[in-house]
């Protein structure tokens, strides 16, 4: 009885608390329930102003509900420690994840100084959690004595996970340790933060600006516009401007016949990061780098690579590095056969220069036209955005039998946002997908997903997602709506894999759940495999003028060029993957030249003069992100996703009970089970590596 009133009295802290000081801001949002829909953030109401007093509170909420942890007097069990830290920071999550929501879509200068202000504090509050000796005491007894608790095996698996998280945090480690610690982990965090802000500033500038009519020679007239109308929105009148975004600088390389321009456009593109001004992130990845190293060291691990893989499907450096150089060498091959493509058509126009990489973009859509009778431009009209996207859903319609509705009463953080209900075919409420699909200055680079709201399911009280998905495609202009080239197609299916796994999570406890990020890509890149099947295409593919359907004609094309520029590609990205594990198989703290490391790294593997990576260190933003020792997870992904979606080759496109099956093991649970046990009870049995070399031409 003792036991449980001191529970209850907890829990009655807890939730008495979820609205600190309400009346001494009564204005602030935050401090109130949402009376929205299924309580989605009111962003009509959401200011600046309003975040870093939230922040604050929620700090001092999340301290008060872990002192209420470590000060109950009762034996440790798993409801009165480990779900009550599930249960604790729920303010905090809910702030930081509008927040940084907004930091990534929509920043400006004010969120960037409260982000500046806040990381180190998040930081310090983090450690403070994860250093606690009481805590770790707490976890610890019921980690020894776990197979006594009659523990569900999700609850087996989130105390494990736990109970490794604080290990791999420093909890073992010695007064004097732990202070190190704090030290890196503040550090680190100030660095990324900067890192952040140099590559959004040197992205978002303007790479090229032209002022002469004939320069703008080979362009479709769909980018000059564009062109012209950024020119004009930056103040440049009678000028034509073109960014560092993909929908403008992969274009001009594509189709520009001004080789010079080409050359100047792909330069400033690559060497974001790297031009010796204001935002050059040299001098910050060779210390984060060197910090890595050192809590590597400090955690008792060689190097950071050992750190990061013990949790992954990988498990060390040997197997990473053993399966990007067993494709290495046919996609370089591959790469090489291109080369010669390409440099036979530079031949026969009577040009005396060799291929270089800002070459490459131009001359592939040549020999894209000339072998398959295919460009880009004549692409585009069938993949209209809004078009795409209902692909995408009708896709996850026919998979799961979910529907989306359309929500015009919605708040969004800005007017691109469109808004949707997900619900099962019964109508029962699943949860809310976003998109945010177009570039702009407050916008970071690339795509990914996230949410303001994760999937829970503690005390039978189950929490629907709110999920989100972020792009920079092709935007919209003055006389045309936006439309896609493949490349973004394929992006829009991945992201919304994404999505899905987020919307079809069925866990009780999120704050446990580990997927490792090996495996994380697999939901995402499997629903790539849709977006270009000839019957797919005749769902969403329809002219945005006239409504036709794609004709069988261009499918045709489609299907023959599926392995069309698939060396360079692999080789682009392989690259990459070997210089982020080059840079976190480093053993000593020494800091080194960024780009004298990069010469060697690139060197070692015998990467052609033709082929940039895919990134360089200064703007690798992967890598100084959360796939530190990580980025080939995508490859790694592609063998599970293209051995996944041959069980529905195997069958039909559409099969619902392997459907059902890969939303029930993959989708619903990953993170709560081992990976591997998770996709062979998927599958019946481990990936094989057949269908990703025949995917990419490497058999």
């Amino acid at each position: 009885m003792k036991q449980k009133l001191s529970l209850l009295f907890v829990i009655i802290l807890m939730t008495s608390i979820i609205y600190p000081q309400a009346s001494k801001n009564s204005d602030n949002p935050f401090f109130k329930k949402w009376n929205t829909p299924f309580e989605t953030p009111p962003f009509n109401e959401i200011k600046t102003e309003h975040f870093l007093p939230a922040i604050e509170e929620g700090i001092k909420l999340e301290k008060a509900e872990i002192d209420a942890i470590i000060n109950n007097k009762e034996k440790p069990t798993f409801k009165n420690t480990v779900e009550a830290l599930e249960k604790s920071g729920e303010f905090l999550s809910r702030v930081t994840r509008v927040f940084g929501g907004l930091t990534g879509a929509n920043t400006n200068d004010e969120l960037q100084k409260i982000a500046r202000i806040t990381t180190p504090m998040f930081a310090k509050q983090r450690d403070d959690i994860s250093l606690n000796p009481q805590l770790f005491e707490k976890i610890k007894t019921l980690y020894l004595e776990k197979d006594k608790l009659k523990l569900t095996p999700e609850q087996k698996t989130v105390l494990e996970n736990y109970y490794t998280n604080f290990i791999r945090s420093g909890a073992n480690l010695t007064a004097e340790g732990k202070e190190k610690l704090r030290k890196i982990n503040e550090e680190m965090s100030m660095l990324g933060l900067k890192f952040s802000e140099n590559s959004l500033k040197e992205t978002n500038a303007v790479g090229l600006v032209i002022d002469n009519k004939d320069d703008l020679a080979g362009l479709p007239d769909d980018l000059i516009k564009s062109a012209a109308e950024l020119a004009k929105a930056k103040k440049m009148e009678s000028k034509w401007a073109f960014t560092l975004q993909k929908p403008s600088f992969i274009p001009f390389l594509q189709y520009s016949t001004k080789r010079n321009l080409r050359e100047k456009l792909f330069n400033a593109y690559i060497t974001r990061g790297n031009n010796n001004n204001e935002f050059d992130n040299n001098k910050i990845v060779s210390r984060i780098t060197s910090l890595r190293v050192s809590r590597a060291n400090l955690l008792g691990y060689k190097t950071h690579a050992d750190f990061v893989l013990e949790r992954n499907m990988a498990k060390n450096s040997t197997a990473v590095y053993k399966f990007l150089n067993e494709l290495w060498t046919p996609a370089l091959k591959r790469a090489n056969m291109e080369v010669a493509d390409m440099q036979k058509i530079i031949d026969n126009e009577g040009d005396n220069f060799k291929l270089e990489p800002w070459d490459w973009w131009y001359y592939a859509e040549k020999v894209k036209k000339e072998k398959y009778d295919l460009d880009e431009s004549m692409l585009r009209p069938y993949f209209q955005v809004d078009n795409v996207r209902t692909g995408v859903f009708a896709v996850a319609s026919k998979l799961y039998g979910i529907k989306f509705i359309e929500r015009n009463d919605i708040q969004v953080y800005h007017p691109d946002v469109k808004v949707f209900e997900v619900q099962e075919s019964n109508g029962k409420h699943i949860g809310i997908y976003y998109s945010d699909y177009f570039p702009r200055d407050g916008k970071r680079s690339g795509a990914w997903s996230s949410g303001f709201r994760g999937q829970s399911n503690i005390d039978g009280k189950f929490i629907t997602p709110l999920v989100y998905n972020v792009g920079n495609f092709s935007k919209p202009t003055a006389d045309k709506p936006a439309l896609l080239s493949i490349d973004e197609v394929n992006t829009l299916f991945h992201e919304f894999g994404h999505a899905l796994n987020s919307l079809f999570s069925n866990t009780m406890y999120p704050g446990g759940k580990s997927t490792p990020r090996d495996f994380v890509e697999l939901p995402s890149q499997i629903m790539e495999n849709w977006a270009l099947e000839p019957e797919v295409l005749k769902m969403y593919a329809k002219h945005y003028q006239t409504g036709e359907i794609i004709p069988q004609e261009l499918i045709d094309k489609i299907e023959k060029s599926r392995l069309f520029n698939q060396g360079f590609e692999t080789v682009e990205y392989l690259a990459a993957s070997f210089l982020d594990m080059d840079w976190h198989t480093l053993s000593d703290t020494n800091e080194r030249d960024v780009q004298q490391f990069e010469k060697q790294s690139f060197a070692k593997i015998g990467l052609i003069p033709q082929i940039q990576s895919r990134y360089e260190s200064t703007n690798f933003s992967h890598m100084i992100g959360g796939y530190s020792a990580g980025y080939y997870s995508y490859i790694w992904a592609a063998v599970l996703d293209a051995d996944a979606f041959q069980a529905f080759k195997e069958t039909t496109l559409f099969n619902k009970k392997v459907a059902s099956n890969f939303r029930k093991y993959v989708l619903a649970k990953s993170g709560t089970e081992d990976a591997m046990d998770l996709y062979k009870k998927f599958r019946g049995r481990e990936p094989k590596v057949d269908a990703l070399l025949a995917r990419r031409g490497l058999n």
